[in-house]
């Protein structure tokens, strides 16, 4: 374990509580809070019971601070109280809990830019200069995969799925189908296109993933713009082998963006957020290091 941290209590080793608070820009209770929590290791008492600290103590604090940004304070927190407890291994194995949850955002990261160019690529084409995929275009032709002619399903509230498609969306098959009365598409079609089953468009929404609004006039869920490119993404990452749950954080970034377009920049800011934290967590493996050496 190595030598006692409090063995070489005095002279100008003796810190007060107040040295190392106004060191680190904290307040004398919020060392002493740290102390109880294991943070720091226990403290000496003079004879009138005043806590005595040393710069072990100090170079304890700085290990932690150093290590909240990257790990959070919970982590950094029990960091420090398996070090302090002797039990470095346990440390060390929360430590690499971090990196590898960062590794993982990372992957994450990938596999939402990754699902968004094939978004892209797959609304590029089409007959007539456009087709049903891409969120804000209408259908160039009437005829699309998996349906026979006259089977259009375009994504765009208000546009025509093809020629002679009337105001709305055509969203069944042959002459006829039903419309929604408020544009967009229904489960059925939308499920060819993508290539799922509808009882799959009905996990997802149960999932939370999907939120397709209802017709007021016929009850069916109608599948807007914004539901549209949900399920789109939403298939894109389960393709990708993403589960459920790990997936609708995903999608509440695209929803707080207010879609596609704006989430360049969202994306620019998760990049950023994934750097910083890396780096964090090289800084307070630093400090960490220096207070184990100097624990001995």
């Amino acid at each position: 374990m190595g030598r006692n941290l409090q063995s070489d209590v005095g002279g100008r080793d003796r810190l007060r509580p107040v040295d190392l608070a106004r060191a680190h820009g904290l307040s004398t209770q919020a060392v002493r809070n740290y102390e109880e929590a294991g943070i720091l290791p226990a403290a000496q008492r003079t004879a009138s019971g005043y806590r005595v600290y040393t710069p072990l103590h100090a170079a304890a604090l700085s290990a932690f601070l150093a290590l909240v940004p990257g790990h959070g304070h919970g982590t950094a927190a029990a960091i420090m109280r398996a070090v302090n407890g002797g039990a470095d291994d346990e440390a060390f194995r929360l430590v690499d809990g971090s990196h590898a949850q960062l590794l993982d955002d990372r992957r994450t990261l990938q596999a939402v830019e990754s699902a968004l160019r094939e978004l892209e690529r797959t609304a590029g084409g089409g007959a007539g200069g456009g087709s049903g995929a891409r969120p804000g275009g209408g259908s160039g032709s009437g005829a699309q995969p998996g349906g026979g002619p006259g089977t259009g399903v375009g994504l765009r509230p208000g546009r025509g799925a093809g020629a002679g498609s009337g105001p709305g969306l055509h969203t069944g098959t042959g002459a006829g189908a039903a419309f929604p009365s408020g544009g967009g598409t229904l489960i059925g079609p939308l499920a060819r296109k993508l290539g799922v089953r509808p009882a799959t468009l009905r996990a997802w929404e149960g999932a939370g993933l999907v939120r397709p609004p209802r017709d007021p006039r016929t009850g069916y869920r109608v599948y807007d713009e914004a539901a549209v490119r949900d399920a789109r993404l939403v298939h894109q990452l389960r393709r990708g082998g993403y589960p459920l749950e790990r997936i609708a954080p995903l999608l509440d970034r695209v929803r707080a963006a207010g879609g596609l377009e704006p989430l360049e920049g969202t994306l620019r800011d998760w990049h950023a957020q994934l750097s910083a934290r890396g780096r964090a967590l090289l800084a307070g493996a630093a400090e960490l290091e220096a207070y184990l050496r100097a624990r001995g």
